[in-house]
């Protein structure tokens, strides 16, 4: 008789080696040091407790452990008694973890002792653990083979992510998804004995699951790095050294740590960077030395990462790499068919790697693994993924951006990404992120926030931006839903900081953007917020102060022109302070739409028809003031005293919103 062969799991894969080579240390870090035998020995000792306590196939375990030893021997021992792990984060508020275990219906937690005290109240069971992973007075594991390994398609474990309703949301990932995982890998980095990993990971960012399990597979050394030194730029670069580390993952917000720590240790050789785009400095410095860079990708519903690829040497992009081992990329327009070559699609994912789908939320499910018609194969699904990207130049796979990104502000469909991109290729800026945020007068505007090169502080820090370290700076020519505002620098002497980056990186975008692409508003921080996995925490950037004014020093207005064109200005800016003769109607955040207004207003107040490309030739009270003096009396002749080429040029440049704003300011019976 015929049989397929039963793929192992990766439990089964950490076997294999404990058998290859039983004596060699597997794994070290708080709790001391394993050998695979040693290490086995542990987690069949704390499986046999787990299955006597009911856990079995399905059934979800609670880990709330500290990065130790014992947090690796608790992973395997969940899975060697058939159960699912679901990581419960020491750092997070209780009501989390309690909404985290509820919903999973984690009946059992691991933890240690200091830890336990920080359950949230109504925990049913606990176990807790020593950080080499023993149980206190539990008896050794009886004789005899191990438990035999489940179908690959039984749940290895319940990770939560945030939800858009504010309830974090559970994925389940099988275990063929994670042994996919690590057989990719396994063959892309092909990593030996001699080869040590420093995992920097919290077991609740789903990143874990290749640091964690992939050294124990191939016969790497695993090493646990504690928390206080993984957050800890100087501490982290001392361990990596200390530990001859040759490996290491992590987002890009703790490569920057360690670059701005001294560098990466040369050990490091093998560097995988993955959780938010590469920058190309950052890339550029990683990759320096002859070390192995790997820009990785993917979302924890298609387990961890589904691309990985080398990085090049400048000035190619960094781009996404390739797929992994059985994984299937998908580039789709909004009807779900394919983009052709070069344009802009949202990245779906079939393959080995997707997740059963969101634990309890089967709607959302639906609407997120979908059929997939593309793969040939019966039941086939793939995640939408909300990234855009598309295939470059290089017939390489570019990363965008968020779907949910895409903003569309005055009729114009926006890429925060791309914008971003744009920001951090200057090279006065180290970081860089962009936020719509509504102005004063309500309508939503774009707001560049940066890191400038060579500012005082660094990324890396959860707690986000202080106060101090904030300056803010306005703009906009045409920027998009920027109906007008004060600008935000540190007065009006241009003095250096907001007010003296911003004309530059506004002059760079100006360059490579469409105007209505351009920010209207800049705000300056020692360093960008992020979220305990280390990515962007875009909800946590601080609101800009709308009420401070970049400029020229302030002159008041004194002829009645200028005093009744400085209150225009006030009025359909919606500023909070007075208007100078001097003050650029664009760095006050004004644009094409708002430029309309005020120049049908400017017509209805004074008989006066200029066009509109007046006020883009002189964007100052003085000037439209000047220019009204020279239409004289009889400037109300209308269209002929108008620049007809100049004025279609302009309102070729208006979309269909603002047309129609435009001739009802002008017409507003009609």
């Amino acid at each position: 008789m015929l049989t397929t062969p039963r793929t192992p799991t990766t439990l089964e894969l950490t076997r294999r080696r404990r058998d290859l080579t039983p004596d060699a240390v597997a794994v070290s870090g708080p709790g001391g040091e394993l050998t695979h035998r040693e290490l086995h020995e542990r987690v069949d000792a704390l499986a046999a407790v787990l299955r006597e306590r009911g856990v079995g196939p399905e059934v979800p375990v609670g880990i709330c452990m500290e990065r130790t030893v014992g947090m690796v021997v608790a992973v395997l021992a969940v899975w060697a008694a058939g159960g699912a792990y679901v990581p419960l984060d020491p750092a997070f508020p209780a009501d989390r973890l309690r909404l985290m275990r509820e919903d999973a219906g984690a009946g059992l937690v691991l933890t240690q002792d200091g830890v336990d005290a920080r359950l949230p109240g109504g925990t049913p069971r606990t176990l807790v653990l020593a950080p080499d992973g023993t149980v206190p007075g539990a008896r050794p594991a009886a004789d005899g083979p191990p438990a035999q390994d489940g179908p690959t398609g039984d749940l290895a474990y319940l990770i939560y992510t945030s939800g858009s309703t504010g309830r974090p949301k559970g994925v389940a990932v099988p275990h063929g998804a994670v042994a996919n995982l690590i057989g990719s890998f396994a063959s892309l980095l092909e990593l030996t004995p001699a080869d040590r990993w420093l995992a920097v990971t919290t077991l609740s960012f789903d990143i874990s699951v290749l640091e964690l399990l992939l050294p124990l597979t191939c016969g790497a050394r695993l090493v646990v790095a504690p928390a206080d030194r993984a957050a800890d730029g100087p501490a982290l670069r001392a361990l990596a050294a200390e530990e001859r580390i040759t490996v290491m993952q992590a987002t890009p917000a703790t490569w920057r740590i360690l670059l701005e720590a001294g560098g990466v240790p040369e050990t490091v050789r093998t560097r995988l960077c993955g959780g938010e785009a590469l920058p190309r400095d950052l890339a550029d410095a990683l990759g320096s030395g002859g070390a192995r860079l790997w820009n990785v990708y993917g979302p924890t519903e298609t387990t961890v990462w589904s691309t990985a690829g080398p990085v090049p040497p400048a000035p190619a992009p960094v781009d996404l790499g390739g797929p992994i081992a059985d994984t299937a990329l998908y580039l789709l327009d909004a009807g779900g068919d394919p983009v052709p070559e070069g344009e802009v699609g949202e990245l779906h994912i079939g393959g080995a790697g997707v997740a059963r789908g969101y634990h309890g939320l089967p709607a959302l499910t639906a609407g997120r693994f979908l059929p997939d018609p593309f793969s040939g194969r019966p039941g086939a699904r793939m995640y939408a993924t909300g990234d855009l990207a598309r295939i470059g130049a290089a017939g390489r796979l570019e990363y965008l951006g968020r779907a949910d990104q895409q903003v569309k502000i005055r009729g114009f469909r926006i890429e925060l990404g791309e914008i971003e991109t744009a920001l951090r290729a200057a090279g006065e800026v180290r970081q860089a992120a962009v936020a719509v945020r509504e102005g004063p007068d309500g309508l939503p505007r774009l707001v560049a926030y940066v890191v400038p090169a060579g500012g005082p502080g660094g990324p890396g820090d959860p707690g986000g931006p202080g106060g101090s370290g904030r300056q803010d700076a306005s703009d906009s020519s045409d920027a998009p839903g920027d109906p007008g505002g004060p600008g935000d620098a540190d007065g009006r002497d241009g003095a250096e900081g907001a007010g003296g980056l911003w004309p530059v990186l506004r002059a760079r975008l100006r360059a490579g953007l469409p105007e209505y692409m351009v920010p209207a508003h800049l705000v300056v921080l020692d360093r960008l917020p992020l979220t305990p996995n280390g990515k962007l925490d875009r909800a946590a950037l601080p609101h800009p102060d709308w009420t401070r004014v970049a400029g020229a020093p302030y002159r008041a207005p004194s002829t009645p022109e200028e005093k009744e064109l400085a209150a225009m200005w006030t009025e359909v800016l919606g500023l909070a302070e007075p208007v100078g003769v001097d003050d650029d109607f664009f760095e006050l955040g004004g644009h094409s739409l708002t430029a309309a207004q005020i120049i049908a207003r400017v017509r209805t107040m004074f008989g006066v028809a200029v066009p509109i490309v007046a006020l883009f030739e002189n964007p100052t009270v003085a000037g439209l003031a000047r220019e009204l003096d020279r239409a004289g009396d009889g400037a109300d002749d209308g269209p002929d005293l108008m620049d007809m080429a100049a004025l279609r040029e302009q309102l070729d440049g208006l979309s269909a919103e603002e047309l129609a704003a435009l001739f009802d300011e002008l017409a507003p019976d009609a």
